[in-house]
């Protein structure tokens, strides 16, 4: 692969990544602990962020009846998708930019199939070459095997693809798996990232690289990653 390559796929989170539904995550996860009788705090909104439903679940149930507690949460987030979601600043553009260059784009989401497919269908399926969703791999993030499912299907190197993501978990899902990673959100902002500059958080030839938001992601930035240029 020549310094100059495009990434042979880019490999997308779902939720806090692509669309705005932190907010109706944590509504659901609410809404079911109250059922429960176990209200959250704050710090459970902290603990909760980027979990799959299955380690949702075990956190609010704390153990026992965790496999109740997931439809119940999958249900609540379900039924709050179902108004429709907003897709984050520069995903549209960042997508479209992809497609022209022919570089595909998956979808690579710790959510529960019924999730991603209504996302989907609010945000265009035909964006995306293909989708991985809670299940189909053997294990779900933080473990490697979404990423590495979505580029064995795709019939790439996953060290010559670029994942984006918002959290911890899912930032050590794509690492393990060989990826690039780039993390959007409010580590990027207070960086001092602007423009495709990007900065590296971590060290290793899949660093992190941070970002405020998509807006600042583009085909220079990804090819840099991908070919292991500085910065």
């Amino acid at each position: 692969m020549s310094s100059r390559a495009c990434p042979a796929a880019v490999l997308f989170d779902m939720d806090g990544t692509l669309v705005d539904t932190e907010d109706l995550w944590w509504d659901a996860c609410v809404e079911v602990a109250d059922g429960l009788g176990s209200p959250l705090g704050e710090a459970d909104r902290e603990a909760l962020f980027g979990l799959s439903v299955e380690d949702a679940a075990l956190h609010i149930s704390g153990g026992p009846g965790a496999g109740a507690v997931e439809s119940l949460l999958t249900d609540a987030f379900t039924r709050r998708l179902k108004n429709g979601v907003t897709m984050l600043p520069g995903a549209v553009a960042l997508l479209e930019a992809l497609h022209a260059a022919g570089i595909p784009a998956g979808l690579v989401s710790a959510s529960p199939r019924p999730v991603v497919d209504l996302v989907l269908e609010t945000v265009g399926g035909h964006r995306f070459r293909l989708s991985v969703a809670a299940g189909d791999s053997a294990r779900n993030k933080p473990a490697p095997d979404p990423y590495l499912a979505a580029a064995a299907r795709l019939g790439v190197d996953p060290a010559a693809c670029v994942a984006i993501e918002d959290s911890p978990t899912g930032v050590a899902s794509a690492r393990s798996a060989g990826c690039a990673v780039i993390v959007v959100g409010p580590s990027g902002a207070g960086s001092g990232t602007s423009g495709t500059s990007g900065t590296n958080t971590t060290s290793g030839t899949n660093a992190v690289t941070a970002v405020p938001t998509l807006e600042s992601v583009d085909l220079p930035l990804l090819r840099r990653l991908v070919s292991r240029a500085p910065l």
